[in-house]
């Protein structure tokens, strides 16, 4: 399982117009879920999410996490993270998993993190959308799992 990590300012998805998802303040993370991912994985990507520090304390280190900030999480599925990129000049999508476990998966994420933290939001799963962001530092991490 492989999440991208943006601190952002703020976020939000859209699909055909309509904003499904939006933060303020926090993370987000694009997901992607590969075909030997377990709920086991889900688990320990939002440990990470919710404690990985990026956010900046009062001597303008990086030692605050999500949970101490308070922040948003705004959850992307995006299957292309997955891609297999190191041979020739198009992405092969065969490391990805299949659409039924990938939204099994991503789901279970999505409802144990909104279980585990205030403010989370989501795009939606195998949707066209667009995503705004504002990255703030710019500061974006590959977490994998």
């Amino acid at each position: 399982m492989k999440g991208l990590i943006q601190r952002v300012r703020g976020a939000r998805v859209e699909v055909a117009g309509e904003i499904v998802g939006a933060i303020d303040q926090g993370l987000l993370a694009l997901v992607a879920v590969e075909p030997e991912d377990t709920v086991e994985h889900a688990d320990k990507l939002l440990h990470k999410l919710l404690n990985y520090r990026v956010f900046s304390d009062e001597q303008g280190k990086m030692n605050r996490s999500l949970k101490d900030v308070g922040g948003g999480l705004l959850l992307v599925s995006q299957f292309t993270l997955a891609a297999d990129t190191r041979n020739g000049m198009r992405p092969s999508f065969s490391t990805a998993a299949p659409p039924a476990l990938g939204a099994e998966l991503f789901d279970y994420l999505l409802r144990t993190a909104q279980g585990q933290h205030p403010d989370v939001a989501s795009g939606r799963f195998g949707a066209d959308m667009q995503v705004h962001l504002v990255n703030d530092g710019p500061v974006t991490f590959m977490l994998q799992i």
